[in-house]
């Protein structure tokens, strides 16, 4: 596996490459880098596929740019298309996970000509999400951590006081090691932690529990949801009317396990995932 730099957007982005083939695209969440995506980058290496999962806006060093307004949906959903520009490619299928399957929710609804299938793990189509954080009790109790995320400086002290305790404590059931020496080494550097957390902090479009307009609508990109029920942050209601913004293939894989997809259910995501990049490839 290889590691580079990209220029899109006029900022420099951190990245992981590996495999040849058709294109994939991996956008890592919150709060993890590209490296949760390594075990599946392998098995699509396996399988004919050229990935390039980058570290995200506010995540690599040369693309942190102040003010939570530049991390916008729009930001994210641009950075998406600028990356399949970076590596010339005129297409490619996109992945997304917790915060990166946002992005990708809004990439797919602004430039869909220019992915061939879309898989999101964990997060449902930004308008469904929004509508149960407004509507629905048990999502609202879920979601609540973000009051706090949004606070500035508070969040930040929060998560890196006591040896950052509390971001250990998010891996600690989950991730291997190497995982959490990387992700606990990269969060603790300048700017790092504030970098993630603006994606919480953005313009009021970021925010899904304020009404969009309807600008991220209905989706044509053949798309694979992967949920975990045991998902701590989110709940069936947002999972299940994710169905009514889909007009192109769309296929529900309801999995026991939470929020941490990659990690805690590798082997039951991988096959379908490679299954659904070759039926639309």
């Amino acid at each position: 596996m290889d590691n580079r730099e990209l220029q899109a957007n006029g900022l420099t982005f951190r990245a992981r490459e590996h495999g040849t083939g058709t294109p994939v695209l991996l956008l890592h969440g919150f709060p993890e880098t590209s490296r949760m995506w390594a075990p599946l980058m392998e098995r699509l290496a396996e399988e004919g596929f050229h990935c390039l999962a980058p570290d995200q806006r506010g995540y690599s060093p040369g693309a942190r740019p102040e003010g939570a307004e530049n991390y916008t949906y729009t930001h994210l959903a641009a950075d998406a298309a600028a990356f399949l520009d970076a590596m010339g490619w005129e297409k490619a299928h996109l992945i997304g996970h917790d915060w990166g399957a946002a992005a990708g929710w809004a990439a797919v609804g602004t430039t869909p000509d220019r992915f061939l299938s879309w898989t999101s793990m964990s997060i449902p189509h930004i308008r469904a999400f929004g509508e149960a954080i407004r509507n629905n009790e048990d999502q609202k109790a879920r979601s609540g951590y973000v009051n706090l995320f949004r606070q500035v400086g508070v969040a930040e002290n929060a998560f890196l006081q006591n040896d950052c305790q509390v971001l250990r404590g998010l891996y600690a059931a989950t991730h291997s090691q190497d995982e959490i020496d990387e992700y606990i080494a990269h969060f603790s550097s300048d700017g790092a932690l504030t970098g993630g957390f603006n994606w919480y902090r953005g313009s009021e479009g970021i925010r899904p529990d304020r009404d969009d307009g309807g600008e991220w609508g209905d989706v044509a990109t053949p798309t694979l949801h992967i949920w975990g029920k045991q998902d701590m942050a989110i709940g069936r209601v947002a999972t299940e009317n994710t169905r009514q913004y889909m007009v192109g293939p769309y296929d529900l894989l309801e999995l026991d396990c939470g929020h941490w997809i990659v990690q805690e259910a590798f082997d039951q995501i991988a096959g379908p995932v490679v299954a659904h990049l070759k039926a639309h490839s």
